[in-house]
């Protein structure tokens, strides 16, 4: 008798029955994440959350029907909210119904991905939660104008690993007009996409907002060269390599500036400050014994942002105009936005939308500009910071966010406003 055969059948079996036991217990989950009750509601959501991915595909697979409901009519009832609160929960992003985004909130569990999966790490730094409404503006641009996009959403699902940080809270101010009406806006705050290898190096950073073409553009960019370049590079490759990298980047941008300024008919001042070779005085602390140190350095950044002062907002259009054009927003970004503000009258919406692209089209070209560079000439220093202190220079030296100011600059003990304690609660 053979009985090698039947052991093998009744492993499939099992393997099978096991299969189907994990995925019914999935299903309960899903079911049970928007329960009316709190507990086994909390309880399905860790435990989704804690599957990863996959558990957030279960609540899509779940509750297809309503989403699919809801992207039509934008009309959220009470079992609406409940599963768009699971969906949220389980993807740690608010309005995740829209993206279809996994997020870790852990760099370490996200590298770890990275390296099983052979993805790049899509790192956000912000003011705020990126699962909570009230984030900081730049994050809440994200969710409506990137990761709603389609083709976006679906690049980063199948092209990297998501992470997000909150650097601080983000400040909140509410107007109260006293007759019952109450309007509540977030105050200050920058974000920045940090794009990392397997292994957290610095591929590319994306300070700011950028236009859906600019941002996936450079998404590809990077997996691009991550997969061609620095898989297989030995140590002492990989940091030349990426330096070499953000050099034509940085090359790229200052020959469309320069296109676009001349193309524009804008005036801002060529007339230099002595002291504007600062880009090339900082290859003395780059990187020794890189023979091509010199020429990266001064391709990172020629010091531009020296006549940001200069640059008002007129001027600013008519650059963007030119540099970064319109800003195309897809039908499923478009849709998001007419869900968020479905009181708003046609001719409103109209203007709202052109409002909206060409002040994109500014932050995009800004971004490139002004701080970009300064983020590839920080990199490329001798002494490389880890990322955690990188994001904390960034954000007091070019976001001028430091940790040091508890107020984010809102407040001054040296100006008396007629208030009790000055104002302070």
């Amino acid at each position: 008798m053979n009985i090698r055969p039947r052991l093998i059948i009744s492993a499939a079996i099992v393997l099978a029955l096991a299969i189907g036991v994990f995925a019914r217990s999935r299903e309960d989950l899903a079911r049970d994440a928007v329960s009316a009750d709190e507990a086994p509601r909390a309880e399905a959501i860790a435990a989704l959350r804690a599957e990863g991915s996959a558990g957030l595909e279960a609540l899509f697979t779940a509750y297809n029907p309503e989403i699919t409901a809801f992207l039509k009519s934008g009309e959220a009832s009470e079992r609406w909210n409940r599963i768009a609160f699971a969906i949220d929960s389980v993807a740690m992003q608010k309005d995740g119904y829209a993206s279809h985004l996994f997020w870790f909130t852990d760099l370490d569990a996200a590298i770890a991905e990275a390296k099983s999966t052979g993805k790049p790490v899509l790192s956000l730094r912000m003011l705020g939660n990126l699962n909570e409404e009230y984030s900081c503006a730049n994050s809440r641009f994200f969710r409506a104008i990137l990761y709603s996009n389609s083709e976006i959403a679906d690049y980063l699902r199948e092209n990297y690993v998501l992470h997000w940080k909150s650097v601080r809270p983000v400040p909140k101010v509410t107007i109260d007009f006293g007759d019952g009406r109450k309007m509540e806006r977030t105050l200050t705050g920058n974000s920045i996409h940090y794009i990392l290898s397997d292994r957290g190096e610095v591929i590319d950073a994306l300070p700011g907002l950028y236009g859906p073409e600019s941002f996936l553009s450079s998404l590809r960019n990077a997996r691009t060269f991550g997969r061609d370049v620095l898989v297989g590079a030995s140590d002492n490759q990989r940091y030349p390599a990426i330096a070499t990298y953000q050099a034509g980047i940085a090359r790229a941008m200052r020959s469309k500036r320069d296109a676009a300024i001349r193309e524009s008919g804008v005036k801002i001042g060529p007339e230099a400050d002595p002291k504007s070779t600062k880009a090339v005085e900082i290859s003395t602390i780059a990187v020794t014994k890189m023979v091509t140190e010199a020429p990266i350095l001064r391709d990172l950044d020629d010091n531009f942002s020296r006549f940001e002062a200069q640059i008002d907002t007129e001027t600013w259009k008519k650059v963007a105009a030119k540099y970064a054009g319109e800003t195309t927003l897809d039908r499923s970004t478009l849709d998001f936005i007419r869900r968020q503000n479905r009181n708003s009258s046609g001719i409103a919406f109209e203007r709202m939308i052109a409002n909206l692209r060409t002040l994109v089209a500014i932050d995009s070209t800004r971004n490139d500009l002004i701080l970009r560079p300064q983020i590839y000439t920080r990199l490329n220093r001798a002494a490389r910071p880890a990322l955690e202190a990188f994001n904390a220079e960034i954000y007091r030296d070019l976001f001028k966010t430091p940790d040091s100011d508890r107020w984010l600059g809102l407040y001054s003990d040296d100006v008396y406003t007629g208030l009790d304690g000055n104002g302070i609660r």
